[in-house]
Parts: structure tokens; sequence; C-alpha cells
């Protein structure tokens, strides 16, 4: 560990948090913060080069750790801190070269995110796109029994394609809506968890059984582009996809091909492929509800992200075993 500033870890934070955050990570270390917004590992090498020791790199999506990076990396670095659940940013690999720990912050943001999900299915099925277009738009003329009709949720089945931490909140809020649950994971749960009776084998079987469709699974080899158009062609005609997942694992082709023809009746989005850039040809279609990336955007999930990033980093170094270790 570096011992230039005395006995606390020296941290870089690479990316920006919110003020409670950065005040947490720089009352348990010395902490400095990137001012080059672009680049901030080139900026950790330059001061690296001018005598500065860092020994943990916190950082988040915005900065992505390849390998190529990692290899440049400082010798003083010793420990990655990703302020996230996903770590597909992250070269596992070059990271294990390097004998780097890699931290991230599993756990803290489900409720958050679970609850974006329903928010983003309500939205789907309540037209709310168009809602919120005819209000803002000066356009309403008043209650009318045609106008807006949408899908009550109450009595149809969820599936959900991924039933991790997040997965099982989904559900259980879901299933206080009335719905049925099912849903698709690697291992089915126990016959007597709650949706235990619910799993199905296949992502196709799943599909063709659920009005609305959740993913919430990881970004692997195995998921990515799953959403294509060979499976939304099993899916109930009508269903409602909604993604808080990863973007990549939806084929935006086929999405948008099913959301067209109807087949996909409405679909929320919080996360989309290449993002933050967006297929233009989301925006004009109105059965879409999304928003920008907020699953875990509440001052709860972002004050849990980096009291577990803190904990961790401090345990490593007293030399515990701790949850959040990634790699």
């Amino acid at each position: 560990m570096s011992e230039g500033r005395g006995k606390r870890l020296s941290v870089f934070v690479a990316s920006t948090f919110i003020d409670e955050v950065r005040i947490e990570l720089a009352a348990a270390f010395d902490v400095t913060l990137a001012t080059r917004g672009g680049d901030p590992v080139g900026e950790l090498v330059e001061r690296s080069d001018r005598g500065e020791a860092f020994d943990v790199i916190v950082f988040s999506l915005d900065v992505p750790m390849g390998g190529d990076v990692i290899r440049s990396l400082p010798a003083d670095v010793r420990a990655l801190a990703t302020y996230s659940v996903g770590t597909d940013h992250i070269d596992f690999e070059a990271a294990k070269e390097r004998g780097l720990a890699v931290f991230n912050t599993p756990g803290v943001l489900a409720d958050s995110v679970a609850e974006n999900a329903i928010f983003l299915m309500l939205g789907a099925a309540r037209r709310a796109t168009e809602s919120i277009e005819l209000l803002r738009g000066g356009e309403w003329a008043g209650w009318n029994p045609t106008q807006l009709v949408g899908v009550q949720l109450a009595g149809r089945t969820l599936g959900i394609l991924g039933l991790g931490d997040i997965g099982e909140r989904i559900a259980m809020r879901a299933r206080a809506l009335g719905m049925e649950i099912l849903y698709c994971n690697r291992h089915p749960l126990p016959a007597d968890h709650p949706v235990g009776g619910g799993y199905r084998s296949t992502v196709g079987e799943l599909v063709s059984e659920s009005d609305v469709l959740i993913l919430a699974c990881p970004s692997t080899e195995e998921t990515r582009g799953i959403v294509d158009d060979a499976l939304l062609s099993q899916s109930k005609a009508g269903m409602i996809l909604v993604n808080i997942a990863r973007g990549d694992v939806v084929d935006d082709d086929a999405l948008i091909g099913a959301l067209q023809s109807g087949h996909v009746w409405a679909a929320g989005l919080d996360v989309f492929a290449g993002e933050p850039r967006v297929d233009p040809r989301y925006f004009g279609l109105p059965n879409v509800f999304m928003v920008p990336h907020i699953g875990s955007s509440t001052i709860e999930a972002r004050l849990g992200m980096g009291r577990i990033l803190i904990d961790g980093i401090i345990g490593w170094k007293a030399g515990r075993d701790v949850t959040n270790r990634a790699g």
C-alpha cells in the first residue's frame, strides 16, 4: 500500500458522484478527485509521473477499465472499486494479471431498480408517453370514454428473465399488483419459494406465456441480443416488454419492428444499446415509455453504493473477507 500520506489509503476518484458520497469517501480515505472529465485515467497516470501515488481507483460505468487501460495503470494501484453492480466494463483477466482486487456494489440498489421496473411497466401499460405529450402539448380536450385506453396489470402474467436479487424484488411487488409470476433462470428456486412454481426452463417458453416480460438478467455472451426476431416471434401477441438489465440484451431492429407492427404492444426502457446514444426510431414510437438509465437514481441507492465500497475497501485493507469483492 502507498504510505505517502500516512496510514489512510490514497484513493483516486475518477467519476463524479453526489456530494454526500464524496463527503463520506473523503472522511474514510485520502481522496483526489479527477478534474479531467474526458480522460480521468490519463490524469491519474500524469499525477503518478509527478510522484503522486494511489492505492485505489473509484470509478463507475463512464470509465471503462479494459485490458489496455488496466495495463497502463501505475504500479501503486492495488484495487479497482466500481460504483455499480454491473462489471462488464472491467477486464477481469487483465485485473487478475495485475493482481488487482475488484469491488462492486451488489444488493444496495436492488429496491430502487425494482421500483423503477414497476414504474416502467405501469408507464408502458397505461400509455404514459402519449398522456404526457397530450397534456404538455396543450391538446387535451377533456375526458372521454375512448381516450388512451391502456392495459390493466391485475390478473395478467409477468415473466421475469433473470430472477436474482432484483428480479425477486420485482416479483414481490408485481404479486402485490395481482399478477401471476413466471421466471426463467439458470436454476429453479426451491419449490416452497413464493414464486418457485413459476419456473420456465427456456426463454421461449417464458415469453409464450407472458403478458409482460421484464428483462433483469446480466449482460453475458449467452444473453446479449437474446431478444431478437426469433424470440419475439414466440411471444404472446400484445406483450409488453420492460428492460432494466442492459441495452445490449435487446436487438433494437427486432424490438422496434415488433412495436411498429403491434406484436409487442408497448415497451418500458431504462437502458439502451450504445447509450447514451439511443436508436432514433424509438422517439417516433408513442408506445415506448423510456427514461435515461435511472434505475439506481435514488438518494438511498446512491449512498448505499458509496458505503458498500467504503466498507469493502476498508475491510480489504484490514485483511478481511468482504462480500462485495468481485475479483
